[in-house]
């Protein structure tokens, strides 16, 4: 451009000499002739040199990023808006900063090809298990893990909104009582009836014995299949009006072959036999897992190979892995017991807990107490941070209040898969428990395989 105007110059200085020469006496037309030679000579080389500098400029030069401009409001409207009255720009702000310019990345193209995200959901997990392990079966795992996850969103949903639902308080107004004698929530009924239905359309299951149930369920004819499901639908429900942590707990044995049930009102001894099967012991469990709903909704789950952790993502519906192959430390610091029972306890587990206060246990430290009145929430902690959880049996409730089908032997399998151990009393692992009847409680100390050593010697 400056080029362009230098030339302009020239030129017009050019046709002004010529005028001057036109008006100069012919005496002096001979000096004015060599002056004019010079500038036309001088002209034709300035032409020259623009020419070129057109043809370089012209070639493709790199954008150069730039700091980030204000452009007044008018001049960057008034362009687009033409003639239009500065009235119109009203309510806006005095000037704008235009974006510092970033050139896009080039990505490479996907055609043809698929390209994996890397996220690894509840049910891509499934798959691949099943795909990978030569154990007969683990294709209905993978009906019985989702309808599961689909029961755990579905109660999730429903804690979350319970103080704006109106679920919270005690079932019909008070006064109804599951056969373990503890008033029911109206969420305790409404969770069991979710997870009844969801494990029902797996198609997978023959016989449903939950908590809140007097008798196992039998599975109509029509969606019978050959595993028995164990569950506790909302374990801590007692915490539930005060928003603490709570969370579903859950086994799932496998029925003998000839365990096929018809109308449930009128039970053949076989069929009664079939029901009898969830009297199994913990090492007959094929998965165990509990979803605990809490600031996030977390699903642990095991199938007997390892032990992982799922979180649920809420903006896509989808259970994610989070915890992958979980194990619990050797040794913990914390221990999470109802002391409000202390003096109803064995004088030897009396003992032992002092001794983790005053720090005289076998690390010579002194343990932090943690107690939340929810399972799921305290044993949660205690797999992911190490040491012990402990319902023990006291004098008013000698075999403690833990259901040995429904909360001790499936917490039980998780904590072994993850490297923890889990016992009834000295010597007495929880998995080698044989149930003889449904409901049966046993005591339970579980946790990080030393500290279970340690209180396995103490109460020995």
């Amino acid at each position: 451009v400056a080029s362009a105007r230098y030339l302009s110059t020239l030129k017009l200085r050019a046709t002004t000499d010529v005028a001057m020469y036109s008006a100069i006496p012919k005496q002096s037309k001979k000096c004015s002739i060599t002056s004019v030679a010079t500038l036309a000579i001088f002209s034709v080389s300035a032409f020259a040199l623009v020419r070129a500098s057109s043809s370089i400029l012209g070639a493709a030069a790199p954008v150069r990023a730039v700091s980030n401009v204000r452009i007044a409001n008018g001049a960057l409207y008034g362009a687009a808006m033409g003639s239009k009255s500065m009235f119109s720009m009203a309510g806006r702000r005095s000037d704008f900063v235009a974006p510092r310019a970033v050139e896009a990345p080039i990505m490479p193209s996907s055609q043809g090809t698929i390209v994996d995200d890397g996220t690894m959901t509840l049910t891509r997990f499934m798959i691949e298990q099943a795909m990978k392990s030569k154990t007969p079966g683990q294709e209905d795992m993978v009906r019985l893990i989702s309808s599961i996850s689909v029961a755990c969103k579905r109660i999730a949903a429903l804690v979350q909104t319970a103080g704006i639902s109106g679920s919270t308080g005690l079932a019909e107004g008070g006064g109804s009582v599951n056969v373990q004698g503890e008033e029911q929530k109206k969420l305790d009924v409404i969770s069991n009836d979710v997870l009844k239905a969801s494990l029902r359309s797996s198609g997978k299951l023959g016989v449903i014995a939950s908590e809140e149930e007097d008798e196992p369920v039998v599975v109509d004819e029509l969606y019978s299949g050959e595993y028995v499901a164990t569950f506790d639908p909302l374990d801590g429900s007692s915490n539930i009006d005060a928003a603490i942590s709570t969370g579903t707990i859950f086994g799932v044995f496998k029925a003998p072959e000839e365990c096929l049930v018809g109308d449930t009102d009128k039970l053949t001894v076989a069929e009664q036999q079939c029901l009898e099967a969830t009297l199994q012991p913990g090492t007959n469990l094929v998965a165990a897992g509990y979803c605990m709903y809490s600031s996030s909704t977390i699903l642990v789950m095991t199938t007997g190979d390892g032990l992982n952790g799922f979180t649920l993502d809420p903006t896509i519906g989808e259970f994610i892995l989070t915890h992958p192959d979980i194990k619990i430390p050797n040794r913990g610091k914390i221990y999470s017991v109802n002391e409000a029972n202390y003096f109803d306890w064995d004088p030897k587990l009396q003992s032992y807990v002092d001794n983790l206060k005053k720090g005289e246990g076998e690390t010579g430290n002194k343990y932090s107490a943690r107690y939340i009145g929810s399972m799921v929430g305290d044993v949660h902690r205690t797999l992911l941070y190490g040491g012990i959880f402990a319902y023990p049996g006291d004098k008013k409730n000698v075999n403690g209040k833990l259901r040995l089908l429904y909360e001790a032997a499936p917490m039980s399998l998780i904590f072994e898969q993850a490297g923890g151990k889990s016992i009834s009393g000295p010597g007495q692992r929880v998995l080698d428990i044989v149930p003889d009847k449904v409901h049966q409680r046993v005591p339970v100390f579980i946790g990080s395989p030393d500290d279970v050593d340690e209180v396995n010697a103490a109460l020995a």
